[in-house]
């Protein structure tokens, strides 16, 4: 059966592009050729169906992804299932189910199931925590076999897309003991695999047998989104040569997924200081040949735990408007704990918003637009209208609920003195006054 990328590739026009390119508001034509050309990509396994078929890359609006998922301490369907509706529901474009507690499999079928967007996991989090949950064994005891089923049974399940961490390799674990870090690797995915390559003296499996994770990916039509493993977990570790040596490695594996008909994506940091941002995504872009960004934020700030969706959204809306494609989100509770269904809601929006702004720099069609309607519905105090329009219509009908004022269709900030009712009083007393034959135009010419 062929791919998606080698349908795009032979020019056939399938209904999955035909429906996609609906969905993007694009014509089928453009959104074929980025598919072969690896700047787009359309995360849908063979085996799971759901009605918005989306895109992510070059020429569409950024996407927003929001991860989920249960912990060793809190392990519950139901509250997945919860955060997945509030996730949906808030306008996010997928879901990424991170689970390592609980009965795994129950869990992403579950959301599975209930997913109307593509879902994303990282396979090597399930092989990891069944060998040290059921089996009673340490990380490094994970088999190679173990990890390859784990992401077969995955794909078969209808997964749309995984973060494989490939680009780790034998000879970047000895760059980091060169270039040391304030906080070495923060990627859970990228801890797992360096410390079972420093364990069994081997070198990454994925790296190692690369065509065989390609042939199951393949086979069930799983997007790869290849891991940011290195990425930097604070300011100061960005932009170093570790992270660069394996954004190289995954250039050069980007390449060889799609020669074998996979659709890949590039995850990228991070932590990184504003003026990084945008080169970041210079270089990914350079490296990997367009292949769509995925970035993880980035946090501008190391210094505001409780608020990282804030930083989170502000590097997001730079690397966007700089080309990055697709902004994972942050919430609140980022670096303090499992988030919880607010959390989720505001890590959204956030997200949501930086996606937003950076839409109306790259000039996708209707991102400027909603903006100047906005504006238009302000201009005539419709409140129902902006509402309406607005990113988050419950929260805004909520401090509009709040702010109702006693002097008429204004709110309570200005209330009599809105600037908006006085201007347009103003201009609709000038107009009277020129249609009444007043100075109009004339005013202060002397006669």
């Amino acid at each position: 059966m062929m791919s998606i990328r080698e349908d795009a590739l032979t020019g056939k026009k399938t209904d999955l592009f035909v429906t996609c390119a609906a969905n993007e508001n694009m014509d089928v034509e453009t959104l074929m050729a980025g598919v072969a050309e690896g700047t787009i990509a359309i995360p849908k396994n063979r085996h799971h169906n759901f009605e918005k078929i989306m895109a992510i890359g070059k020429g569409t609006s950024t996407k927003v992804n929001a991860n989920i998922g249960s912990s060793r301490d809190i392990a519950s369907l139901d509250a997945e299932l919860e955060k997945l509706r509030v996730s949906v529901k808030a306008g996010t474009d997928t879901v990424m189910d991170l689970s390592m507690g609980g009965d795994l499999d129950a869990v992403r079928r579950g959301i599975l199931e209930n997913c109307p967007v593509p879902l994303g996991t990282v396979p090597i989090y399930q092989a990891v925590a069944e060998t040290v949950e059921q089996q009673n064994k340490e990380i490094v005891e994970v088999t190679v076999d173990h990890m390859f089923k784990t992401i077969e049974k995955q794909a078969m399940d209808g997964v749309d897309f995984m973060t494989i961490h490939c680009g780790i390799t034998r000879n970047l674990q000895q760059r980091l003991l060169q270039e040391k870090r304030i906080m070495g690797v923060v990627s859970r995915g990228g801890s797992f695999l360096l410390e079972w390559m420093s364990h069994h003296k081997k070198e990454n499996p994925f790296y190692e047998h690369f065509d065989d994770l390609l042939a199951i990916l393949k086979e069930h039509e799983v997007t790869l989104s290849l891991g940011d493993g290195i990425r930097p977990g604070c300011l100061a570790d960005a932009t170093d040569r570790n992270q660069i040596q394996e954004l190289i490695h995954l250039g050069e594996l980007t390449q060889r997924a799609w020669e074998a008909g996979v659709q890949v994506i590039i995850e990228g940091p991070g932590h990184m200081p504003l003026d990084q941002v945008s080169a970041n995504v210079l270089l990914q872009k350079k490296i990997c040949h367009g292949a769509p960004f995925y970035v993880l934020g980035p946090l501008v700030t190391d210094i505001a735990p409780g608020y990282d969706h804030i930083t989170g959204a502000i590097g997001g809306a730079i690397a966007a408007a700089a080309g990055a494609d697709y902004l994972c989100y942050v919430t609140p509770a980022e670096h303090l704990k499992l988030p919880d269904i607010q959390d989720v809601h505001e890590g959204v929006i956030a997200s949501k918003i930086a996606a937003h702004a950076a839409d109306i720099v790259k000039g996708v069609p209707g991102a400027m637009e909603l903006d100047n309607e906005m504006a238009r519905r302000r201009n005539a105090l419709d409140w129902k209208g902006q509402i309406e329009l607005s990113v988050d219509p419950e929260k805004a009908a909520r401090f509009r609920e709040e702010g109702l004022s006693d002097k008429g269709p204004t709110c309570s900030m200005c209330g009599s003195y809105c600037a908006i009712q006085v201007f347009n009083r103003s201009q609709h007393n000038l107009e009277k006054e020129q249609k009444n034959g007043g100075c109009g135009s004339n005013c202060g010419s002397g006669k």
